[in-house]
């Protein structure tokens, strides 16, 4: 179970959405905090200062956007978006916003909370990178830029490494393309889809078990990539 003292700020108007996330959450061992508007979960999310918001974009007094956007000018906490808007414009808008994570309702639970632990893993570890990487029988020597694998030592390319840090950086939560290119390949590269896609396609050849079937490198249709490295329960 999940220590209590994870505090989850969830701000929803649906009350039986809200029933159901405080069922999953507390069962799970979490603290939970609600509220039901844009400005009353603005409020307690500065009162609470809770260790993650979960947050609907369709509320009765403001859009979600606006509060992600004033949360964000204060706090670095993690936001993960649940909405039922599917629009690709509006994942990526609310990410450009400042939200970590986008949720498409319906959800299932075992996903949301797979999300929940990756925002909260986040949070601990704050701009704090970890110096070993591992995921399934693979390990990765972040600092020394050393990989193994059961047959030994797996030889990545230096742009290889420098994407795999990145995503590493946001473990569990999807990383922008544009994001990606800027701080890989350099401001004069954001435009390079196709580069970042062999990159990818090359680490998942070395990395993953299966690499028509990645379990760690994941792609976010649309919007970028995710580094999952826990598995499924």
């Amino acid at each position: 179970m999940t220590q209590t003292s994870h505090q989850i700020l969830i701000v929803e108007d649906d009350r039986a959405i809200r029933e159901v996330l405080h069922t999953l959450l507390t069962q799970e061992g979490y603290g939970v905090i609600e509220a039901e508007t844009a400005e009353r979960g603005e409020i307690e999310a500065r009162s609470h200062k809770p260790d993650l918001l979960l947050l609907d974009l369709g509320l009765p007094d403001n859009d979600g956007l606006s509060v992600v956007r004033h949360v964000r000018a204060w706090s670095s906490l993690p936001i993960i978006v649940l909405s039922a808007r599917t629009l690709e414009e509006q994942k990526i808008a609310s990410l450009d916003a400042g939200a970590d994570d986008y949720v498409t309702k319906p959800f299932s639970a075992a996903e949301l909370l797979a999300r929940v632990r990756a925002g909260l893993r986040r949070n601990a570890r704050g701009s704090e990178q970890s110096s070993v990487l591992q995921f399934g029988t693979v390990r990765i020597d972040l600092p020394g830029r050393r990989a193994y694998g059961p047959q030994g030592e797996i030889h990545l390319t230096t742009l290889e490494y420098r994407l795999l840090e990145c995503l590493a950086r946001h473990t569990g939560i999807v990383v922008r393309q544009q994001q990606l290119l800027r701080q890989v390949w350099g401001p004069d590269r954001v435009s390079d889809a196709r580069g970042l896609r062999v990159c990818i396609k090359n680490l998942r050849d070395k990395l993953e078990p299966v690499p028509q079937r990645p379990r760690y490198i994941l792609t976010e249709i649309g919007i970028g990539y995710r580094l999952c490295i826990e598995e499924s329960r």
